[in-house]
């Protein structure tokens, strides 16, 4: 067999690194495929784990007091909204991201027809060019048995020369390698395309979540720092009670008021009482002491005059 020309092994070359080129495609897309549609599977399964903690807190809530209950109310519907949007998220990521790389199935596939194809053209051109070589070493100048061993069937015209079905296969051959060329150009220039908008609408799709989400999340915040603590242990701790307590409970401090307000009363009188009656012994000890002073000299004025009456008896 004659050697391949320098034109043939460069086309071979050619042709091997198309084949490496959409093996290596096949293969990454295929498995960057299938760990982003995990990572969705997975951001699905969180959705679904995030809307059974969602009807827990909400039953949950249902039992509490009621600012408390209200606020858990408030970021139950918060956490709600979330996995809404998460549930957008997953939608979008297998619309944008998931079913681009799986169509890249189809697409190799096509292309490895076209390489297949010129692939085939190639192959008849050497089968071609190793027959003309064939029968010119058996017999150089019998050009006409070059001929009928070159012919392919009885409905081929005898008159094709081994030259002339040469020249069509190297035409085929060079035709097909042209056309893949351009479709593998074609294919690299789209798929760099295609890597990029995925990639980016991936990037795309998360901000938009997680922005939103963040959004949310600082109103579920809100809703719970804004539960009055004072106001609920109020109503926990009326629940201990019966609910006649609260009445009673004001009768009574109501009678100790009175019952304090009655003490002070009769202490303060008791005092005034008190009071009087010392004015009262004060006084009378007063008078007493007056009307002794006055018998005194009453007593005194008698003997005074008891003395004169015996002076002037005497005289």
């Amino acid at each position: 067999m004659m050697s391949r020309t320098p034109d043939a092994r460069a086309r071979d070359n050619q042709t091997r690194k198309i084949q490496e080129n959409i093996t290596n495609v096949e293969k990454h897309f295929g498995e960057m495929c299938q760990l982003f549609a995990a990572y969705v599977r997975k951001t699905a399964r969180l959705r679904d784990k995030a809307d059974v903690l969602v009807r827990e807190i909400r039953l949950y809530a249902d039992t509490e007091t009621p600012n408390l209950k209200n606020g858990m109310k408030q970021y139950a519907e918060h956490l709600a909204k979330i996995e809404d949007y998460r549930q957008a998220e997953v939608e979008r990521l297998e619309a944008k991201v998931i079913e681009p790389l799986k169509s890249y199935g189809a697409v190799v596939k096509r292309k490895r027809e076209d390489l297949k194809t010129t692939q085939s053209a190639r192959d008849r051109e050497a089968k071609q060019m190793a027959q003309l070589e064939r029968t010119r070493q058996r017999n150089p100048s019998d050009r006409q048995i070059i001929v009928s061993l070159l012919c392919f069937s009885n409905s081929l015209n005898i008159k094709q020369t081994a030259e002339s079905e040469l020249q069509r296969a190297t035409m085929d051959a060079t035709r097909t390698t042209r056309q893949l060329e351009e479709t593998i150009d074609e294919f690299e220039k789209q798929k760099i395309r295609d890597i990029k908008k995925i990639f980016c609408d991936f990037v795309t799709v998360e901000m938009s979540f997680h922005c939103k989400a963040l959004e949310v999340y600082t109103a579920a915040y809100q809703s719970m720092q804004s539960v009055d603590e004072e106001e609920d242990l109020e109503v926990f701790r009326s629940s201990l009670h019966p609910p006649d307590y609260q009445s009673r409970l004001d009768i009574v401090r109501a009678n100790s008021k009175t019952s304090l307000d009655r003490t002070g009363s009769f202490l303060s009188t008791s005092g005034t009482l008190q009071q009087q009656r010392a004015c009262s012994r004060q006084t009378r000890r007063e008078e007493e002491e007056e009307d002794d002073e006055e018998v005194e000299d009453e007593s005194e004025e008698e003997d005074a005059d008891e003395d004169e009456e015996d002076t002037d008896d005497e005289n």
